[in-house]
């Protein structure tokens, strides 16, 4: 079954009429906060450079770079590895262990310690510089920056990237609300969380839509995203071939058994791997791709490479899974049930006849980074003012 925007009457309509274009408010009623000396907590496991691992290394780095611009005061702590350009200071890197600890038969994996450690490390140190930061703001999935909240002079903002994980309920259960405040990437995501307590101000991620041109389509559709079971790339491979469309895939395999079993068998004749490409050559990939396939098998929490394609003019073509239906506008791209391979070839086809310049103003006005950091921008000034 097919989700389409406004009904299929009215999606004949979008194929020949413009969609009318938003506007963005009146300068003078957009309120701009005083700077700020902001931590911007990343990843511990994986460094911010291109080609980005994922979608939040990707986001944590255009946040950075649009808070600089505006005059902000960031510190970005980071993995080691990271770009030297982005200047993050890397977190700590576990020491040795200890042979007497090793053999200790309740040792956690090393990963497990080393995000620990790093996290810990952090944590205290930012204690230590007390009045150095007027906002922490914390894009990691680990649980020790809102457990160890109260021990800092400055607010600790947690934007929720994920669904809820069980190491971060425990923490926000045993939190001060007041010193827990949070923002979510999508409604979707901020209802996910409610029932543990933390109650979550929407500010759904951006993308940089000069870096994301709109690009002049026509070309074969494209999947992009982590090589991963819960992306879907074999449910867009089958839907493509049912459509008889061919399909393009780009993006970072973590799970190379994943690929060789499940992806690689079902490349050639027309569907092809491209690797891990950097931005520049997943951004013209995606440019000039008729349409960008999207096939969660789990409920995104928002979708990343949706707000990129859009910003490359490419309409949508997915499922109908997490926080897709609330990004994806009306005239934007075609939703199939989620799970639904044949919906999901019907889709290509139709998303295919779409307004490339909808999709484009779409995401300017509402996929952009600009509009994330204005987000931003107002909850730190609500909590520098309430510290």
């Amino acid at each position: 079954m097919i989700r389409v925007p406004y009904g299929f009457s009215r999606l004949l309509e979008a194929v020949s009429r413009t969609r009318p274009q938003e506007h963005e408010p009146d300068e003078h009623l957009r309120r701009t906060p005083l700077t700020a000396r902001i931590a911007l907590i990343a990843s511990a496991r994986y460094p911010i450079r291109e080609p980005f691992p994922g979608g939040l290394e990707a986001h944590t780095a255009g946040l950075a770079d649009r808070l600089r611009r505006r005059g902000h005061d960031v510190t970005v702590f980071g993995a080691p590895g990271s770009d030297p350009r982005l200047r993050v200071r890397e977190m700590a890197e576990l020491p040795p262990i200890t042979e007497a600890a090793r053999s200790d038969v309740g040792m956690p994996a090393d990963w497990f310690l080393a995000e620990h450690h790093a996290y810990l490390a952090l944590l205290l140190g930012i204690a230590r510089e007390r009045g150095r930061y007027d906002v922490v703001h914390n894009n990691s999935l680990h649980y020790l920056p809102l457990a160890l909240a109260d021990t800092l002079d400055a607010p600790v903002l947690t934007t929720l990237h994920t669904p809820p994980t069980p190491w971060m309920e425990s923490a926000i259960r045993l939190g001060d609300p007041v010193r827990l405040p949070f923002a979510a990437v999508s409604a979707h995501t901020a209802r996910a969380w409610e029932p543990t307590g933390a109650r979550a101000t929407v500010v759904r991620n951006g993308v940089d839509t000069v870096a994301w041109p709109a690009g002049a389509g026509g070309g074969t559709p494209v999947w992009s995203g982590r090589v991963v079971p819960e992306k879907g790339p074999v449910e867009a491979i089958r839907a493509a071939r049912l459509a008889d469309t061919g399909l393009r895939l780009a993006g970072p395999c973590p799970d190379r058994r994943y690929f060789r079993d499940e992806v690689a068998p079902l490349l050639g004749d027309g569907v092809e791997y491209l690797g891990h490409l950097d931005h520049g050559a997943l951004a013209r990939l995606v440019g000039a791709a008729t349409v960008a396939v999207v096939s969660p098998c789990w409920d995104e929490p928002y979708g990343l490479v949706v707000a990129e394609a859009l910003a490359c003019g490419t309409p949508i073509a997915g499922f109908a899974r997490g926080a897709l239906p609330e990004i994806v506008a009306p005239g934007c791209g075609v939703l199939a049930e989620p799970g639904d391979v044949a919906g999901l070839a019907e889709a290509i086809h139709l998303a295919s006849r779409l307004c490339r310049g909808a999709a484009r103003r779409h995401a300017e006005t509402a996929c952009s980074a600009e509009t994330m950091v204005d987000g931003y921008e107002r909850l730190y000034d609500r909590l520098t003012a309430a510290a």
